[in-house]
């Protein structure tokens, strides 16, 4: 977006950065540090929350700058006037900062995303997630609350979802109607666990878990959730079509049944393979003949499906678009645009006995799965965003769909209320369990 650099060379020359106040401090925060401080003019990292403030001051002081402890946001303002980067382990301390525009989520922790995202709100900035499990779970029901604030509520560039937006934006300017987005991955196994991805893990500094949840597929549901959310799509069954196909993206215009397609209203979808990858692609329609024969002309095939697709999707080296975008323009990267159309269910990666406390996402209890976001409240499917801490009541087999019907919840979570706020907005009551137990796997 060339409008957003010559903002930003605007208020690099003004003297007025856009401020961040980041929120975590792991593997993508830490590239974030990096990138606002050595390359991108107009931007400044104010402050970096994080529980363990050494671990924030390291990556500040790894990316050049200098981190100073702040107890107070006048703290917060006079570091950043002095050029520095407060660090603090208190969030109120972060959002009371005048300096502070955008706050920007990269904990990936959904309970304490929830609590975030309201408090964001209350101080009136503006929220950029790289928190997508908290947007899968909650982001229908947050984005109203942004809105009734007058901030922004976004996911962020550079993350899959937000490119994937990106090209669906660009492919309806044309005048074409994405009938599937998609991700593309290198490897799908529902059952990898942190013990089999330690050791890619340590190569790249990463948390085994949240490798864990790429591997297992989680993660890809989560992020297709949040495409078929904030575009309209939906998905083909539970868990999506996830074929494997070795060839190019552009082949994909040959797989998909276009009349199913259509019925369904498009589609998010990911295959495990192709090239290149790991970009995203859309297939679209146009029912117009004359831009047909100019699509043919300008080599994109006879239709009806023509593929567009984004080859890369670098991370954190554009979030600093979806801040800039938030701050100068008001502009969303990726949100939800109403009533939730995909959730993210719960699966058992393995056999669970009664008594099982759920742990973390990406583990060893189970993985998550894109399923219609009506079904999931039809059949009282727990959420997994919601599954972290969630106790079993009974015996649950290995690929079994968990239900509410199956947990007993942590005590007194704003995130459970939150999601039983956000049921009853759109399907007209919290979720409630299936009848005669949880629905089978498929």
């Amino acid at each position: 977006m060339t409008i957003v650099d010559a903002l930003l060379r605007q208020r690099q020359t003004e003297g007025r950065p856009v401020g961040v106040g980041l929120v975590g401090a792991g593997f993508m925060a830490r590239g974030l540090i990096n990138q606002i401080v050595n390359s991108t003019p107009g931007m400044q990292v104010v402050v970096v929350c994080n529980r363990t403030p050494g671990k924030a001051a390291e990556a500040i002081t790894t990316a050049g700058a200098t981190a100073v402890s702040a107890g107070t946001g006048a703290d917060v303002d006079r570091i950043a006037g002095a050029g520095d980067v407060a660090v603090t382990d208190d969030i109120t301390v972060l959002l009371a900062s005048d300096r502070v525009d955008v706050a920007v989520d990269a904990t990936g922790a959904v309970a304490f995303g929830a609590e975030l995202a309201l408090a964001t709100f209350a101080a009136g900035k503006h929220l950029a997630l790289l928190n997508a499990e908290v947007d899968a779970t909650l982001g229908p029901l947050l984005v109203t609350r942004a809105d009734a604030a007058g901030v922004v509520y976004t996911g962020v560039d550079g993350d899959q979802p937000g490119v994937q937006m990106n090209l669906i934006r660009f492919v309806r300017q044309l005048g074409l109607t994405p009938r599937v987005a998609g991700n593309i991955k290198g490897l799908q196994d529902p059952y990898r666990n942190p013990t089999t991805q330690e050791g890619f893990a340590k190569r790249w500094g990463q948390d085994p878990w949240m490798v864990t949840s790429f591997a297992d597929g989680t993660k890809v549901s989560v992020e297709q959730a949040l495409v078929a959310n904030a575009a309209g799509l939906t998905v083909h069954r539970r868990g999506m079509l996830g074929q494997d196909h070795h060839g190019h993206v552009d082949e994909l215009t040959g797989v998909y049944d276009v009349e199913v397609l259509r019925e369904l209203g498009g589609a998010v979808d990911y295959v495990v393979g192709s090239k290149p990858g790991p970009g995203v692609y859309v297939l679209a329609e146009h029912d117009d003949p004359k831009q047909q024969h100019y699509l043919e002309l300008y080599k994109l095939g006879t239709g009806p499906l023509y593929s567009f697709y984004t080859p890369y999707h670098l991370c954190h080296f554009e979030v600093p678009i979806t801040v800039a975008r938030a701050a100068l323009l008001g502009d969303a990267t990726i949100r939800p645009m109403g009533a939730p159309q995909v959730d993210v269910v719960t699966v058992a990666k393995t056999d669970l006995s009664a008594g099982t406390e759920l742990d973390r996402p990406g583990g060893y209890h189970y993985y998550g799965e894109a399923e219609r976001a009506d079904v999931t409240h039809r059949d009282g499917l727990l959420p997994v965003g919601l599954a972290e801490g969630a106790r079993l009541l009974r015996d649950v087999g290995k690929d079994e769909v968990i239900g509410y019907a199956d947990v007993e919840l942590p005590a007194g979570r704003l995130v459970d209320r939150l999601r039983a706020e956000q049921d009853t907005m759109f399907f007209g009551s919290a979720a409630q369990p299936a009848v005669g137990g949880p629905a089978p796997r498929g």
